[in-house]
């Protein structure tokens, strides 16, 4: 088999799986793995793929890959809604402070707060957030807490020094948290250091952490951690996470709720 056809399936199999292996290549095209590295560099080359040990991902997967607000907010649709609306469900009864981190799930699940709990539970809840989509979604519908600090463009969100002397003066009952990556050994990350300095904020203070990750998170790593699967609760998702991340949460004692 030719050099370029062989990049041709590696491209394909990227665009299904995500992920390829060095060792499975290998064995599927019947050459040395050492012919597979040369291949992998030369699509890294191209901007195909990013190399990693034993194999190589896609290029959006890229420890310090991260797409805008926009593109994030078509993508696993289906599933945000399902894992805000289960979200929604967690909520203690009476009188309430939620903080929500920035994210697309987290935004949709602003929307149904506004919606959905505005009327029967206006004066109960306060929605806390550094999020411009978010405030955006709840004000004028519920109380609310503007985090303020230098806003970053690509979240809107309000990150650096300000930003977390606010949070650290603060204790909420319950934190909405969204992350880039669960990963079994890294635990939760990102690819932005300032953004991840304002999510260990969010999970440091707040006396309930829930992570909101749909199933393209799972197993997966950014370049910064931002807390442990043993610093959160529970986590809201679509899927059931694989064996060993699914031993991960159950020795850290994180819920995993299914929606």
């Amino acid at each position: 088999m030719f050099a370029e056809e062989r990049h041709r399936l590696v491209t394909e199999q990227l665009s299904l799986q995500g992920k390829v292996g060095v060792a499975d290549l290998s064995e599927r095209f019947g050459i040395t793995r050492e012919t597979v590295r040369r291949d992998l560099a030369q699509l890294e080359q191209v901007g195909v793929l990013r190399r990693v040990h034993g194999g190589a991902v896609v290029a959006a997967k890229a420890s310090t890959a991260e797409q805008s607000h926009t593109a994030r907010t078509t993508q696993n649709l289906a599933a945000k809604r399902r894992i805000a609306a289960k979200a929604l469900e967690l909520l203690p009864q009476g009188a309430t402070s939620i903080l929500l981190d920035a994210g697309t799930t987290t935004e949709l699940l602003a929307g149904l707060l506004a919606e959905e709990l505005a009327v029967p539970r206006a004066e109960e809840l306060l929605v806390i957030t550094h999020a411009l989509p978010i405030a955006q979604r709840v004000s004028p519908a519920l109380p609310l807490e503007l985090i303020g600090g230098r806003v970053r463009g690509l979240t809107s969100a309000a990150t650096g020094s300000h930003t977390l002397a606010q949070l650290d003066s603060l204790r909420p009952d319950i934190a909405f948290v969204g992350a880039n990556g669960v990963d079994a050994d890294f635990g939760l990350s990102t690819p932005d250091a300032l953004e991840a300095a304002v999510k260990t904020a969010i999970v440091g203070c707040a006396r309930r952490v829930v992570v909101l990750a749909d199933s393209s998170k799972l197993g997966e790593t950014a370049l910064v951690r931002f807390a442990a699967l043993a610093d959160i609760d529970t986590l809201v998702t679509d899927r059931e996470p694989d064996a060993e991340l699914a031993a991960a949460l159950e020795a850290a004692d994180v819920e995993v709720v299914l929606a």
